[in-house]
């Protein structure tokens, strides 16, 4: 498709848009930019030479074997989008309106920022064979035989990756052992009293679970624990968190956060002119919540870019102020989040966490901000309505499970 197809100001160069980035948050950007009706290039640069994929099926079907990729099912060509792939994005000059690349300066006019995250490496684990982490699809490819020959594997971070990996690796036949730094799974992310009834799930699938345990070194065929011992491992795979990739925007003049975040605004406008930022890269402030948010899912590169494409094609800025939202797959179990439970002060349970399905409640001065559902999708769906309505909740009828959540209205 030509360049002139898109253009609907005859005599007047468009504008041109840069996405750097070619994820989900990046290829949605790109996306809603032909969906808003904007005109002009548009080039989607990825530093892999992939074509563009989705991220989450990597812990899943990728790595079992089930699919050998999870490329998105865009026709880029159709749509006139330039990929350019392979190509590493070094630093931005503003006042030039260009990116520095190995093949040349890129201007833009418009650019937009979606480099995700890049996750953390086990200090000393650097160049030891057998070491792995799981972020992109050739990370996949590499782990794939390691489940194949069934080894023995150690997995360091019991976080959303590291119960997910576990759980493939059980599926696979391997021999688990997770070993968490904290006293419980998921202890950056979700309260003691939610998170400790996850603990069994490893249990259940049996994988050893050792928390309250930290790595002093990782050798080929060994984890070395600081309490002395040794654990047996065939291959090591670090889930330890995630930080934006944004490393390459030193000097360039874009804000960042203390979290090496780009520090985006409600309408997710960086600090420099024609720049904006989306996905895993950039934080944003929510009235909803009253603080800045870095939220590392998937659903928020999939709305963000939405946003910003909108206010690019024309010209009229958006609030960006979602309920976030994500879903792991794990131990046989869909859970799902919806909210910010950061500053309630009531937390209500729907059925026993000792069974197959449940639910938490996280309510603020009454008002629901926060739903974890364990295997009942319907009290998500209905939760995560109620919390972007931002309504009142009874917390007797909450808590009782047989009541629909949306009943509870007060």
């Amino acid at each position: 498709m030509s360049e002139q197809r898109w253009d609907r100001t005859a005599g007047e160069r468009p504008r041109r848009v840069v996405v750097v980035g070619a994820g989900m948050a990046g290829v949605q950007t790109a996306v809603a930019l032909r969906e808003q009706g904007f005109a002009g290039p548009v080039t989607l640069i990825g530093a892999e030479p992939h074509q563009p994929y989705d991220r989450p099926p990597l812990s899943k079907a990728v790595l079992l074997g089930k699919a050998e990729d999870s490329a998105f099912d865009v026709d880029f060509e159709a749509l006139d989008i330039t990929l350019r792939l392979g190509l590493d994005v070094t630093g931005l000059r503003a006042a030039a309106h260009e990116l520095d690349t190995p093949e040349g300066p890129v201007p833009y006019d418009v650019l937009v920022l979606a480099t995700g995250a890049e996750p953390l490496v086990l200090p000393g684990s650097e160049g030891v064979p057998g070491v792995h982490l799981l972020r992109t699809l050739d990370d996949a490819e590499r782990l794939r035989p390691v489940l194949e020959r069934q080894h023995d594997v150690v997995v360091v971070g019991a976080g959303w990756i590291g119960a997910e990996f576990t759980t493939a690796a059980r599926a696979a036949g391997c021999a688990v052992t997770v070993v968490e730094a904290a006293g419980r799974p998921l202890a950056g992310t979700l309260p003691a009293e939610v998170a400790a009834p996850m603990a069994a799930w490893y249990a259940e699938s049996g994988a050893a679970l050792l928390t309250g345990a930290r790595v002093a070194r990782v050798e080929p065929g060994a984890v070395h624990l600081t309490d002395g011992r040794a654990v047996p491992a065939g291959a090591v795979i670090v889930g330890i968190g995630a930080r934006p990739a944004t490393g390459w925007l030193a000097g360039s003049g874009i804000a960042l956060g203390p979290d090496g975040s780009v520090t985006a605004d409600s309408s997710l406008r960086t600090s420099l002119p024609d720049v904006y930022a989306v996905g895993d890269c950039a934080s944003f402030p929510s009235a909803r919540y009253g603080e800045r948010l870095l939220v590392h899912h998937w659903d928020n590169a999939l709305q963000g870019p939405r946003a910003v494409a909108a206010a690019v094609a024309d010209g009229l800025p958006r609030t960006y102020d979602p309920v976030p939202y994500f879903w792991s797959e794990q131990f046989g179990r869909f859970v799902q989040y919806a909210g910010h439970h950061a500053g309630a002060d009531t937390l209500l349970w729907r059925g026993d966490p000792a069974e197959a399905a449940w639910t938490v409640c996280w309510l603020r001065a009454g008002v629901l901000v926060a739903v974890l559902a364990v295997g009942r999708p319907r009290d998500l769906a209905q939760g995560r309505k109620l919390v972007e309505a931002g309504a009142r909740i009874d917390p007797v009828r909450a808590a009782d499970p047989s009541v629909p959540l949306r009943s509870a209205v007060l």
